[in-house]
């Protein structure tokens, strides 16, 4: 009984190489780059500029926050020795509670920022997904891959999606 199972499992490995080989002939791979989407496709470019143009304006704020920090640092360390101690004192306090709240809001400013590249992100992704898939369908792909270590510029169909892209209603 042993025998029958050793040479069944034999037979069986050496035709499972070229039973393989067959297949993978006939199959039909292609890889996305998920980075030039974000980079290149026009809802990616558009949502870009809409969250810059959103969060300009808290941006210049905390700009203009830093340079008055600067600022009193600056007249706080040429002034120490000429200053009362209440006024250093005074100076130091109002120096560290103005710091806080340029931390505070400069905290606050990267988490909103964040959520609002994830949202928009989550957008374009959804979209490229649908054209993904169209594309496949479309080209009888049997795989497509994202985020891969290395893959052949052959198979990488990045360019279709964003064509893709482009072309949908969603992106103008």
């Amino acid at each position: 009984m042993n025998k029958k199972i050793a040479t069944l499992l034999l037979a069986l490995s050496v035709s499972l190489p070229a039973t393989y080989a067959s297949a993978s002939d006939l199959l039909k791979v292609g890889y996305v780059n998920t980075q030039r989407i974000f980079r290149d496709a026009p809802a990616a470019v558009k949502a870009a500029k809409k969250i810059e143009q959103e969060f300009s304006k808290r941006d210049q704020e905390l700009q203009r926050v830093a340079k008055q920090l600067q600022s009193m640092q600056e007249n706080l360390e040429k002034n120490a020795l000429t200053l009362s101690e209440a006024d250093r004192r005074n100076k130091e306090k109002e120096l560290n509670e103005l710091s806080r709240d340029f931390q505070r809001k400069q905290r606050e400013f990267r988490e909103d920022l964040n959520l609002r590249q994830n949202e928009e992100n989550a957008a374009i992704i959804d979209k490229a997904n649908r054209a993904i898939k169209q594309i496949a369908e479309a080209e009888k792909f049997d795989l497509i891959l994202q985020d891969v270590v290395w893959v052949s510029p052959r198979l990488d169909v990045t360019d279709k999606v964003i064509k893709a892209l482009s072309e949908s209603k969603d992106a103008k």
